[in-house]
């Protein structure tokens, strides 16, 4: 199947609030309201500094969202390298096994690569569905164990 994978910039904001949408309406596990707040804030965040290191893509398909995944680079003095966290990955439930996952991540990896990122890491979703992607991405290995600490 052919994607059209682009970058999420602020003018595809209805675009992804249509995807949230629909994805609360094939499933209903996200944990989030798509409210006056939360718009407020994706709006916000492409005007906040503090985002120059996010870097989201977009899979279209028939001119609407059906995917998305986002990431974030993290230079590090440690060992003056940059790596990436991807922070998120999802297709409509309806769209999935398609390959439309598998076209957004290439397409990640792409992006990353020309920035000068070698590594990509991921704490993978606790779902069967989402494990068997993250098992099956080429070049991976499941390796540490994620730990989420709150700051407050």
């Amino acid at each position: 199947m052919s994607f059209v994978i682009m970058q999420y910039t602020e003018k595809e904001i209805p675009d992804v609030l249509d995807f949230e949408r629909r994805l609360r309406e094939e499933e209903d596990v996200w944990g989030w309201e798509i409210d006056d707040n939360y718009i407020r804030d994706v709006e916000a965040s492409f005007r906040d500094g503090r985002f120059e290191n996010a870097l989201s893509l977009l899979a279209y398909e028939d001119g609407k969202v059906i995917g998305r995944i986002d990431a974030v680079l993290l230079p590090s003095h440690f060992d003056g390298s940059v790596k990436a966290y991807l922070d998120w990955i999802c297709v409509l439930q309806s769209c999935r096994h398609r390959g439309a996952a598998q076209a957004l991540l290439a397409a990640l990896r792409e992006r990353l690569k020309t920035l000068g990122v070698d590594t990509l890491i991921a704490l993978t979703a606790a779902n069967e569905e989402a494990q068997r992607f993250y098992k099956s991405v080429p070049d991976s290995i499941m390796r540490d164990v994620g730990i989420w600490i709150d700051i407050k």
